[in-house]
């Protein structure tokens, strides 16, 4: 957390912070609803994958809404980070083990409508609650802020990842498409739940602080 703010400027970032972070709830929540359903009708585990990661996200905001509601967020901020690792490990392992029995099985998804119009609507909407949060959150100096835009941005590579397999399933028909879409799914959630659970979501703000943050996410907002 950036001390050096106006204690007036703290309390103006933790109040959009938790407005962004309602905002990303709802939408995932929804988002959830829709995918899981369709995913099961279709038999799509990168499309259920989906879904589970909304859950995720919900789970993630969460932890970020429960630290700043504390009168110190600071004291809160590790174990909201480990909450958000943990949620990227279960999410890795779900999906991997269901994409390899779906590979093994032979199984493949059917045409989901459905899906592919979720995943072009999520690849629209998320980068700018991401953008939006990790703006307030490197100002702030919030790692669990930070680390939460960031699940809110890999919904954005996933609802990529999602629409291409789904097209390549229902235009040319290959169903292997679907459990390789869901296998990067689960790739990038292990590589940000460990960034997470190494608290390498936003480097300590203060002098030279930017040089040392290998993404820069200390530097001075956009």
């Amino acid at each position: 957390m950036d001390l050096t703010l106006a204690p007036q400027r703290r309390r103006r970032l933790g109040r959009r912070i938790r407005l962004l972070v309602a905002a990303t709830i709802t939408y995932n929540v929804v988002e959830a609803v829709i995918a899981i359903s369709a995913g099961t009708v279709a038999g799509s585990t990168a499309l259920i994958g989906f879904g589970l990661d909304s859950v995720i996200e919900v789970s993630s905001a969460a932890a970020v809404a429960w630290q700043f509601a504390g009168s110190d967020p600071e004291k809160r901020e590790k174990t909201a980070l480990r909450i958000i690792a943990i949620s990227f490990f279960a999410l890795a392992a779900y999906v991997s083990v269901e994409s390899v029995r779906a590979l093994a099985g032979g199984a493949e998804a059917a045409h989901s409508a459905v899906g592919i119009v979720l995943a072009a609507v999520s690849l629209a909407v998320m980068p700018g609650l991401s953008w939006a949060q990790r703006r307030a959150g490197r100002e702030l100096g919030s790692r669990t802020a930070v680390a939460d835009s960031k699940q809110t941005l890999l919904c954005t590579y996933l609802s990529a990842v999602l629409l291409v397999g789904l097209l390549l399933n229902s235009l040319l028909g290959w169903g292997w498409a679907d459990p390789i879409a869901a296998l990067v799914i689960a790739a990038v959630a292990i590589k940000e739940g460990r960034e997470a659970w190494r608290g390498d979501a936003c480097c300590a703000p203060g002098p030279g602080a930017a040089d040392a943050c290998a993404d820069r996410c200390c530097a001075e907002p956009d």
